[in-house]
């Protein structure tokens, strides 16, 4: 498979990010992936949005096919990055953003900080900043494990070994890829981390490749590493400047088949701050749900392009 990127690449003012558009129409739905992931994250949810209106997805600064950005690479940085991004890009407002997980940080703060470009939200197991503002141990201990197994993800990827991990994983061998992982790591590698990565064998065939090579650059585990260390002031940032959610906005939560009671609760209750809102349980899957139920997102999405549409 070629390795150019899908999309194109572009300077949102000294380095460049990836930007994918498909689609026509208003408003443009703009997708933002988990913590470990990229636009290719979107492969099955992104071309049955593209049918009804634009969709957009793009890869954050280190992810994917953009370059390397500066550091650290806390919500807010990514923020500005992505609004950059769309007035460079030339994707006209208003928008529908569509945040997963650590994504949904980003897209609740650009909704606080851009409020007349942001017609409504769909936010998929969405981070929540009242969880890391103040981490406790346990989240703590998270913190720092993500950024130590980063660390020594990044120098894998500059001796070269983190390529023959992403081999021997790519014809199945998963075992001796854990164990060369688990010894570059020293030890440190749990099979439960390996959840941080979308998981690559729900993906179209087509996208496989790259999206191995992807991970196995240095840039990509500095990236993931800044993001996870700066957790806690991204967290802030959301905080201070507001739920992003207006009392009339658009907007669906979405919480996994596996979630818990209390990643239910807290999806309803933010839902709940928008007199449009309302919260939805995807039929099956885990956190992944944009690779385990893409049409319970899809049809999220549309049912607010509909409503902004009928509004307008």
């Amino acid at each position: 498979m070629k390795r150019e990127p899908p999309g194109r690449l572009v300077d949102v003012g000294g380095h460049r990010l990836h930007l994918v558009r498909a689609g026509h129409g208003s408003p443009a739905v703009i997708f933002d992936a988990a913590l470990g992931a990229s636009s290719i994250s979107w492969s099955f949810v992104l071309p049955e949005v593209a049918r009804v209106t634009e969709a957009c997805a793009y890869d954050r600064a280190g992810m994917g096919w953009s370059d390397a950005g500066p550091l650290p690479r806390t919500a807010g940085r990514i923020e500005r990055e992505l609004h950059e991004l769309l007035a460079r890009g030339e994707v006209r407002p208003p928008y529908v953003l569509v945040g997963h997980s650590f994504g949904g940080l980003v897209a609740r703060l650009f909704a606080a900080r851009r409020r007349e470009d942001t017609a409504g939200l769909v936010l998929i197991e969405p981070a929540q900043p009242e969880d890391w503002a103040v981490p406790g141990e346990s989240e703590r201990q998270l913190i720092d494990r993500g950024v130590r197994l980063c660390r020594y993800g990044a120098t894998a990827a500059r001796l070269g070994i983190a390529r023959v991990v992403a081999a021997l994983a790519g014809v199945g061998a998963l075992a001796p890829a854990r164990a060369l992982a688990a010894v570059v790591s020293r030890g440190g590698l749990r099979r439960e981390d390996e959840s941080i990565l979308a998981p690559v064998w729900k993906l179209p065939p087509e996208v496989r490749r790259p999206l191995r090579r992807l991970w196995t650059q240095p840039r990509f585990f500095e990236s993931l590493g800044s993001q996870i260390e700066s957790i806690c002031e991204s967290a802030a940032e959301v905080a201070r400047e507001g739920s992003g959610v207006r009392p009339d906005l658009p907007l669906v939560t979405i919480s996994s088949a596996g979630a818990s009671e209390r990643r239910l609760r807290s999806d309803a209750a933010l839902a709940r701050y928008s007199s449009r809102g309302r919260h939805v349980v995807s039929t099956t899957g885990g956190h992944w749900v944009p690779l385990d139920d893409p049409r319970t997102i899809v049809e999220a999405i549309l049912s607010v392009v509909e409503k902004i549409r009928a509004g307008s």
